[in-house]
């Protein structure tokens, strides 16, 4: 039997699954880091964490196998998107990477917008200036640490990091570049353009390449370190959406992807460079090669339901806490709930918005309260999905993933509510599970991407639309669009009040 290693770099920990030729996870091993907050807004990592970790990981992977090392013949990586990692000369680590959930650059956003054109931007971008990406990171840097950027010779982001210090060899693969608004997304080059308009060189910016590209071999040193063969093959990998994506078989027209953690996401697969959404959501280069997918985010989706349970329900585990939402009729008796409560993405892309329950009666228990939550982060989802299918995507099939698919009631409500057939996957590793994939694929065990999700990916139950349910909770998304707009100066105001 022939393995892979899937290594997916995340926020909060790595993650590496060991993978067989039949997709089944045969070992699993976790190694947690710590954030950096330095300030109000700053979020950073050492990148030194990500390589002693993943060290320490794969070498407790390789202990518990007990086949022969030889077999293991592919690794490949899924990343946290937008992180900034800047490099000197000698590849040497400037500074702490700053990551996607960093929020200091609101003024460098501003000023990507007065000298690009907000227009240009999606044009060539096709996504608008937000804190989290990473050029607005570069300007940060070169404003307020110039001594630093003066000795940057090249960014990189987490993963490319990561598999720089496991193979010597440094590249960036397009479903990465896209999230960094240097790449021309249609055109998959960086964007000259950008970078003039800035003064950057264009030597900053690493070599592209596809994500299951092959790009080298492990090292002597980290073969010594982890117990791992010197022929095991380096691959790409992909951004943690795009392998997110893959690892739930999200690679042909119509397929849609709706991932519940403490952020929500829903993902469309796309074939089309030229579609048009007005920034209104994201829209990168895909893990697969020459396609893309656009994304929705609500940014408080599990975190809404988790801060609703830890303020009133402390001591109760999810399944006590939830126990009762399906003896709440659709609506929740008339109580609705919006996911504001650190902001929103899209479609409102608003920092200042805050979260509402509208509608409370006395009546009202506390199961009617989860419930409104539980819809209301599901009709925030949806506006994502009304986006895509009014740009013409059809959407009749989701596959849910993440705490969104862990319960049976929020199931069958996000199949009312999307209006579509949601999928349980049998087996759900996320992005892990897309990195695995981009591996095998890089070994040519499989002619495609798309063949290997067919081995790969297993649907464990479907949940159909109920038509009454559909009709009422249409009804209901109507009157929550407008929450946002009608709350919106409130929470302006409310702003000076909160401490």
């Amino acid at each position: 039997m022939k393995y892979v290693i899937g290594v997916d770099l995340g926020t909060s920990a790595v993650k590496i699954l060991l993978v067989n030729q039949k997709g089944e996870v045969c070992k699993e091993v976790s190694k947690s880091y710590p954030l950096i907050i330095e300030k109000s807004g700053y979020s950073e990592q050492n990148p030194e964490e990500w390589v002693e970790k993943t060290t320490a990981g794969l070498k407790e992977l390789i202990q518990q196998f007990d086949g022969d090392v030889i077999d293991i013949e592919g690794i490949s990586f899924s990343g946290q998107m937008h992180g900034l990692v800047l490099l000197d000369e000698n590849n040497q680590v400037l500074r702490n990477a700053i990551l996607w959930n960093d929020t200091r650059t609101t003024k460098q956003c501003q000023e990507i917008y007065d000298v690009v054109g907000r227009k240009r931007l999606l044009e060539v971008t096709k996504n608008p200036a937000l804190e989290g990406f990473t050029l607005p990171k570069i300007l940060w840097v070169k404003e307020n640490e110039p001594e630093i950027f003066q000795q940057a010779k090249r960014f990189v982001l987490p993963k490319d990091y990561l598999r720089y210090r496991l193979t010597g060899n440094i590249h960036m693969e397009y479903s990465d570049a896209a999230g960094t608004l240097l790449l021309n997304v249609a055109e998959r080059e960086w964007s000259g353009e950008v970078l003039d308009a800035f003064g950057l060189s264009a030597d900053l910016c690493p070599a592209l390449v596809e994500s299951h590209a092959f790009v080298g071999t492990i090292t002597a040193e980290i073969a010594q370190a982890t117990g791992l063969s010197e022929a095991v093959k380096v691959f790409a990998g992909g951004a943690d959406n795009a392998c997110g994506a893959i690892g739930s078989g999200i690679l042909s027209e119509g397929k849609t992807l709706a991932s519940i953690g403490t952020s929500g996401v829903v993902l469309s697969y796309e074939e089309r460079n030229d579609l048009d959404f007005e920034g209104k959501v994201h829209y990168f280069n895909h893990g697969e090669e020459n396609t893309y997918y656009t994304m929705g985010v609500t940014l408080a989706a599990g975190y809404s339901l988790s801060w609703f349970k830890e303020t009133f329900a402390k001591e109760e585990n999810f399944d006590k806490f939830l126990a009762g939402v399906d003896e709440v009729p659709v609506g929740s008796n008339g109580l609705l709930f919006t996911p504001y409560i650190v902001g929103e993405r899209t479609p409102h892309a608003d920092s200042n918005i805050r979260g509402s329950f509208i509608g409370i009666d006395a009546a009202h228990e506390r199961k009617h309260f989860a419930r409104a939550v539980l819809e209301g982060i599901t009709f925030s989802l949806n506006e994502s999905i009304e986006i895509f299918r009014s740009s013409g995507k059809t959407i009749g099939s989701i596959v849910s993933i993440g705490g969104g698919a862990k319960n049976d009631t929020w199931l069958q409500m996000q199949a009312d509510i999307f209006n579509a057939k949601i999928e349980k996957l049998t087996s759900e590793q996320g992005p892990g599970m897309g990195a695995a994939m981009l591996a095998a694929y890089g070994c040519s065990w499989y002619p495609s991407l798309k063949e290997c999700a067919e081995v790969f990916i297993q649907t464990a139950k479907t949940y159909y639309p109920i038509p009454e349910n559909v009709e009422a909770y249409q009804k209901l998304f109507t009157i929550y669009k407008k929450v946002y707009s009608q709350t919106k100066e409130l929470n302006e105001q409310l702003r000076e009040f909160r401490k």
